[in-house]
């Protein structure tokens, strides 16, 4: 497949992108609706192994339906795809696309465990191709204002890290909606690998990654599943910083509390409002030079609001188009998305062997253990069906 960006005027290119979708179940609708917005993407096709779903999208967006991956990359019906299928498929079918000189952009996570990101990662040879991660948190703006103040060093070296993620509620009902939800089999785990994969990479974005992981996670705890549905980790950076790492899809009222404190002061965002705390002498030399036994530095306290969420998954899509079009820098480079695979396993692991791991974390022997979960669960659903029941094997 002959791409037009592997042309040598690959920062000039502005004709609208041929894109296929690949899963056409709730995000796949939700992304189908921000193409259909876009004036430099041509929706060729929409793919599902459910015969009817991918005709019904397709009749919508006037495209064609397929049921097969492996069909829409053969055919030249498109040079780019939007991967938004179960989680173990997203390496199967990802590696596929590029081998076969497709640009990709493949929702979160971007495989279930490490040693699967590697592979998929492996798979991009062709470096003209662009391969892109969802990771649509990137783009909200109290984020962004955070990740500037702690990379551009306005804190100064970080001593702690607390993040506090509990609002990400879940019923029974959203666990039972598809089959392969919080099962080893089918997902992988569960508030890890799924709601809080955003936010392990907005923290590894902004923080670094820690160099060691000491996960507690609770199975089952709140809901009829197997994977976690509670957890709290406890991280140790090279610099001496500490972080807990709190999340559940089983708490109400929840929480979203992040906070980072350096040696210049404390960020703290709660409810959209960003508080910089910042102390007008470090705390260490408060510590070292102060003639009080309690003394604390004097402080200034800035303010951050914010109105809205930025752009979003239209605007990740957006910049993959972009990257494609003109060489674009990405926002989220599928790369990236290892690191919060990475940790996700990581605290996985350390809770069931009830000790703390170092990082980084051996990608062969994760994928050992979630292999043994899977062979030793009982965990079926009753809304099984037998297609549903292979889709961790890939299309």
């Amino acid at each position: 497949m002959i791409l037009a960006s592997h042309s040598s005027n690959y920062g000039e290119r502005m004709d609208k992108v041929k894109l296929a979708l690949i899963g056409a179940g709730g995000m796949g609708n939700y992304h189908l609706a921000n193409i259909a917005r876009m004036e430099t993407v041509e929706l060729t096709a929409v793919c599902d192994i459910i015969p009817e779903r991918a005709q019904t999208a397709a009749e919508k967006y006037h495209c064609r339906a397929y049921t097969d991956p492996q069909t829409v990359l053969n055919d030249s019906t498109c040079e780019a795809v939007l991967i938004a299928t179960p989680h173990y498929t997203h390496t199967t079918i990802g590696i596929a696309a590029l081998e076969s000189g497709h640009h990709v952009l493949v929702e979160k996570p971007i495989s279930v465990h490490k040693a699967d990101c590697e592979r998929l990662i492996a798979a991009r040879r062709d470096k003209r191709l662009v391969f892109a991660a969802m990771f649509n948190q990137r783009t909200d703006p109290q984020y962004l204002k955070i990740r500037e103040l702690v990379t551009g060093g306005e804190l100064g070296p970080l001593l702690r890290i607390h993040w506090t993620l509990t609002d990400w509620f879940r019923t029974d009902a959203y666990y039972a909606s598809s089959s392969w939800r919080a099962t080893w089999r089918g997902e992988g785990g569960g508030v890890l690998i799924n709601q809080a994969m955003h936010n392990l990479d907005l923290l590894q974005w902004i923080c670094g990654m820690p160099t060691r992981v000491w996960g507690h996670c609770r199975f089952g705890q709140r809901h009829q599943i197997e994977t976690e549905d509670e957890v709290t980790a406890y991280l140790e950076y090279g610099n001496g910083c500490t972080g807990v790492f709190v999340t559940s899809t089983g708490e109400a009222p929840g929480t979203n509390c992040l906070e980072i404190i350096g040696e210049r002061g404390r960020l703290r965002l709660e409810n959209s409002r960003l508080v910089f705390t910042r102390n007008e002498i470090p705390a260490l030399e408060g510590i070292r030079f102060s003639k009080s036994a309690y003394d604390m530095p004097p402080t200034q306290e800035i303010v951050f609001s914010f109105t809205d969420s930025g752009g979003q998954h239209a605007e990740i899509l957006e910049n993959f188009i972009a990257a494609i079009q003109t060489g674009a820098s990405l926002i989220a480079p599928a790369e990236e998305g290892l690191h919060a695979v990475e940790l996700a396993n990581a605290m996985l692991y350390s809770s069931i062997i009830g000790q703390p791991v170092n990082l980084p974390l051996d990608g062969f022997i994760f994928e050992q253990q979630l292999e043994k979960l899977i062979a030793n669960s009982s965990f079926v659903k009753t809304t099984m069906t037998e297609v549903e029941r292979d889709i961790r094997k890939g299309f």
